[in-house]
């Protein structure tokens, strides 16, 4: 496994990680939308896109996938799988070794 996977897994892992706490604050104050930190790659990415929260949870579902501002896309270890509007992509791993870890660190799947 190689340092460079790991750490590009547990970057956008922890980028989902605060989408969630964003997603749950959106929810509790009824939004149907709210602005999402971009998951790419770049742990500096520091970058927002506006998703409404139906988009949210379609990325959710399956724990391989992320949402990125266009152009954040890394093709060595990702695929682009949506483009619902300008402002999103939403990628998909197909990197093993990165989509394993992005699995074991996804917070809808770990045992509480």
């Amino acid at each position: 496994m190689s340092e460079r996977e790991l750490r590009i897994g547990r970057t956008e892992a922890m980028f989902r990680n605060v989408n969630e706490l964003i997603a749950e604050g959106a929810r509790r104050f009824e939004s149907r939308e709210s602005d999402f930190v971009c998951e790419c790659a770049d742990a500096g990415c520091a970058e927002r896109v506006r998703v409404t929260l139906e988009e949210y949870e379609y990325v959710r579902a399956d724990g391989t996938r992320f949402l990125v501002v266009p152009g954040h896309e890394d093709t060595r270890i990702e695929r682009v799988v949506a483009r619902p509007h300008r402002r999103l992509a939403v990628i998909e791993k197909f990197n093993a070794i990165v989509a394993r870890v992005v699995h074991q660190l996804n917070p809808r799947t770990r045992p509480t």
